[in-house]
């Protein structure tokens, strides 16, 4: 828990506080010195009797009660530290800089969870160790620079490194971005990245907390807590973006599945913030860039007006906004043609060319609020070549801002040129895009990001009763076909009629029940099409006797399935239970293409059938399922019914460690499971 003596301290003590702002000691002190902390200082040093001013107490034990402790001191001194401080001091909150725990040896560990399970004891929060420590409005307790301006109302930035914490306010300010709170929350001992955002949530109030959270992640070790508050939080108005470091295809365990292959931990990651309507970012710059976007009006459509005095940007920016499925739709204003300098443009981008004025960029900004209802938003870029001074441009623009309903994004480009007028302009609270690309592939991306699932997602019927029976018999590994046949059965999951057989007369039987032309495969072999051990199309009792006899001796068979020849288009899904995430959801084309192509959607599990219809429209090949050149398409909502009834399967079944569901065949008129592979894992 997040106590009021971290959040709003009345004294905070230094423990391992130093003259030589070097230090990390020195300069946290220094920081809350320069930055003004209201309440009351205290400084711990065994060596002085003052520091950096402030009278300097020789041991704890001296101390009065404090309610902020921030430890700079050897890791093996820290827990009797706290121990007497949360004893005898009544402190509540405590920062540790020091290193030497978890990261670096047992021996740390041990120290470590000697402080949380004092600080727990105590009912008092920790944040660190191993840190740069936090920061808001109310006091500095960091070692580092830069102190960004702190505004109630700027950014909250939640951040599982320090350096990188510093590196992305150092991307930050020189845009204007403000921050309301920063933490390092480092080793995470007590509390990581899911738990202040758990704080923010439950304390926010829409008149007085920041609409914007930024998270840097590199461990989710809450998905759960991370998904109900990040979509809590989202649902009241926020806006979150966040970046998921250490996630890369080579950090993938090998996989016996086409679904365990294609399932990475980042799979989950990107399921889980689609989920949650996190907007991720991949650096430091694009998470400073989707901020700014934050900290401006919500774009509400997609047609966008760029204003501009310089070609070559706006043709760049153009392209960033349409790939990124934005629209720059052709305008048409004679009048307000007529007011700008001959050789303008009004088409969009809207030119007015390098001697435009701030007079013209006004009839411009306001033709595009009042007279053009079909943009939603306007870009303006405008930079300088040196010549002339351009505060009048700049001023222009804030007043815009200020009254105009549609967002205005500036794109000040000219950051040498002009350093005096952005500083003006970023005086006024404002915040300044300098390169448009960023900013237009940023736009697409927060446009592109879809509110959160539903906190009650309803899944359909099953029969738990009968799934739980089967499952709860079966041993680990993969289930037999027949077992296979029953889940789905529970499930509704509709399948092709099929037999397993062990010898060639039954085999022959089956095909003549099933009704030719029908196709056989061999059981236990996991890629049956790479050891031959898949037929197509086999159309008489003859060619089935012969391929009984080839299949059957398929090293690893145990025995020949056989299934109806079905038409159709063939698709994918799968499951897989990823740690701490529950289980992710997969489609995609199916057969040999979901290797070859590698195109799957995911979610996590419960999937709702709009989330599933999602998945399915979000296919690079939605093209095919839809129908493409006179070819018939696939019922779509039959597919997303399926998807949901996998997802089901598996809240009712969480043993279930991978699923493959490939192919199922249909058209627009049915969807069948023709083949299939579930593993347990209890």
């Amino acid at each position: 828990m997040i106590t009021q003596q971290l959040i709003n301290p009345k004294s905070i003590v230094i423990v391992g506080g130093s003259n030589d702002v070097t230090k990390p000691g020195g300069k946290v002190l220094k920081n809350l010195i320069d930055n003004h902390f209201g309440g009351s200082l205290f400084v711990v040093n065994p060596k002085e009797d003052e520091i950096q001013g402030i009278k300097c107490y020789k041991t704890v034990d001296e101390l009065p009660q404090c309610d902020l402790a921030i430890l700079a001191i050897a890791a093996k001194y820290c827990p009797d530290t706290v121990e007497k401080l949360a004893r005898d001091k009544a402190t509540r909150a405590f920062i540790i800089l020091s290193a030497g725990f978890h990261e670096e040896s047992a021996e740390g560990g041990i120290l470590e969870d000697r402080i949380v399970a004092t600080v727990n004891q105590y009912n008092a929060c920790l944040i660190g160790p191993n840190g740069i420590g936090m920061m808001n409005h109310h006091h500095t307790s960091v070692f580092t620079t830069p102190i960004p301006k702190l505004d109630p109302k700027g950014v909250d930035f939640i951040s599982g490194s320090g350096a990188t914490a510093v590196f992305i306010m150092e991307a930050s300010i020189p845009k204007g971005l403000t921050f309301s709170s920063v933490y390092s929350v480092g080793n995470s001992a007590q509390l990581g990245v899911e738990d202040v955002l758990k704080y923010m949530d439950e304390t926010y109030d829409s008149a007085t907390s920041s609409q914007v959270k930024l998270l840097y992640i590199e461990s989710i070790n809450k998905p759960d807590m991370l998904l109900k508050h990040a979509s809590s939080l989202i649902r009241k108005g926020c806006r979150i973006a966040a970046i998921k470091a250490g996630s890369s295809a080579a950090g993938s365990r090998a996989a016996s599945s086409h679904t365990g292959a294609l399932a990475s931990p980042d799979v989950a990651v990107e399921s889980l913030f689609r989920k949650a309507g996190i907007v991720r970012c991949h650096s430091r710059e694009e998470l400073a860039t989707v901020a700014s976007i934050f900290m401006h009006k919500p774009l509400k459509g997609k047609n966008i007006a760029i204003i501009t005095h310089a070609g070559g940007p706006a043709v760049m920016l153009t392209d960033a906004l349409s790939e990124g499925g934005l629209e720059i739709p052709h305008l048409e204003n004679p009048e307000l043609l007529t007011r700008l300098f001959p050789g303008s443009s009004v088409a969009n981008p809207i030119d007015f060319l390098a001697t435009g004025t701030a007079e013209q960029l006004g009839y411009i900004i306001d033709a595009c609020e009042n007279d053009f209802p079909g943009i939603d938003g306007m870009a303006v870029i405008f930079g300088s070549p040196g010549l002339f001074e351009v505060y009048d441009v700049y001023k222009l623009l804030d007043e815009k801002m200020r009254t105009c309903k549609k967002p205005i994004f500036p794109v000040l480009p000219s950051i040498i040129n002009v350093k005096k007028e952005i500083e003006y302009f970023i005086s006024l609270g404002r915040i300044n895009f300098p390169d448009e690309v960023g900013f237009g592939n940023a736009l697409c991306k927060v446009y592109n990001t879809l509110a959160p699932a539903p906190e009650i997602i309803p899944q359909p019927m099953i029969d738990n009763a009968a799934i739980r029976s089967i499952i709860d018999s079966a041993g680990d590994g993969y289930l037999h076909p027949e077992k296979v046949q029953e889940l789905f059965d529970a499930a509704g999951i509709p399948r092709a009629g099929e037999a397993v057989v062990t010898d060639k007369k039954a085999a022959i039987v089956a095909a003549s029940d099933l009704g030719l032309p029908v196709v056989m495969k061999v059981v236990g072999p996991v890629h049956k099409s790479d050891v031959g051990g898949v037929v197509l199309n086999v159309k008489n009792f003859d060619q089935v006797a012969d391929e009984f006899d080839r299949m059957i001796q398929i090293k690893d068979t145990t025995a020949i399935l056989i299934q109806p020849m079905l038409s159709g288009h063939s698709v994918y899904i799968g499951a897989k239970k990823e740690s701490k995430f529950g289980h992710m959801i997969l489609c995609g084309l199916g057969g040999i293409y979901i290797e070859v192509l590698k195109d799957v959607q995911s979610s996590l599990a419960p999937v709702s059938l709009e989330e599933a219809a999602g998945m399915i429209t979000r296919l690079k090949s939605y093209k095919i399922i839809e129908g493409v050149r006179g070819q018939e398409g696939l019922n779509q909502h039959l597919f997303a019914e399926i998807i949901t009834r996998v997802s089901a399967l598996c809240l009712a079944a969480p043993e279930i460690a991978e699923m493959d569901i490939n192919p199922l065949m249909g058209n627009m008129t049915m969807l069948k499971a023709v083949d299939a592979r579930i593993r347990i894992e209890k």
